[in-house]
């Protein structure tokens, strides 16, 4: 990929981009690369700066690993998301190990870590932009060990079918028992016996196609 076409993505996802040097730019633009991800690929171990990652298209699944393998999703990036979290040697303060998979067939723009570092240095408009990405994401962790710590499960999984509902549009979700499980930090048990509860009570409709909201109302109602 050519640095003319680096830069013309990075000039829509990049508030900063236009407030920096060419001279710039072009050592950003030098220090990218495209990656593609079959779904389940690792795209970040946890202990390695892998550089900020932009998605192209696809879907990652950010998470913390327990020392006995258990994993709690922190969030989801989307088409056109930024990751900085997975770049520890732009931010100091990231002290703890995040990992990625892939949870769709991804495609992924990457910046190097230390490339990404360099410019912040002189940059100080970059600097502010990577800080505010990063409190955002933690707001959304901090969000998901509320639900996980004080909410009751029938909340939680209410509140995550409308989100992606919201999300994709559409009131049919296209993901498995075992999927959601992964996302909001249960099991997969626990979900199928929820969903089967949901169903009995007519708020969705649950078949091999996916998980049909049959009555959005009733289901808002859970999440107050």
């Amino acid at each position: 990929m050519t640095q003319a076409n680096f830069a013309s993505v990075y000039e829509d996802a990049f508030p900063f981009w236009n407030e920096i040097p060419d001279t710039d730019k072009d050592y950003i633009c030098q220090n990218s690369s495209v990656f593609t991800y079959p779904m389940g690929t690792n795209v970040h171990d946890g202990d390695e700066c892998s550089g900020v990652i932009l998605v192209r298209c696809g879907s990652l699944r950010v998470y913390m690993l327990s020392e006995n393998g258990k994993d709690i999703t922190l969030y989801r990036l989307h088409e056109g998301d930024i990751c900085m979290l997975s770049a520890s040697c732009v931010l100091d303060a990231i002290t703890f190990d995040v990992f990625i998979d892939a949870d769709k067939d991804s495609e992924c723009y990457s910046i190097s870590g230390p490339a990404f570092a360099a410019v912040s240095k002189r940059n100080p408009c970059i600097k502010i932009f990577a800080l505010e990405i990063a409190v955002s994401r933690f707001s959304d962790v901090m969000w998901v060990m509320q639900q996980i710590l004080f909410m009751s499960m029938d909340k939680r999984l209410a509140i995550f079918l409308l989100d992606e509902s919201a999300r994709t549009n559409s009131d049919l979700i296209l993901l498995t028992h075992e999927q959601i499980a992964r996302y909001i930090g249960s099991a997969r048990e626990v979900v199928s016996r929820m969903l089967k509860y949901f169903s009995n009570e007519g708020i969705v409709e649950v078949s091999r196609k996916g998980i049909k909201i049959l009555n959005r109302k009733h289901l808002r109602q859970l999440t107050s």
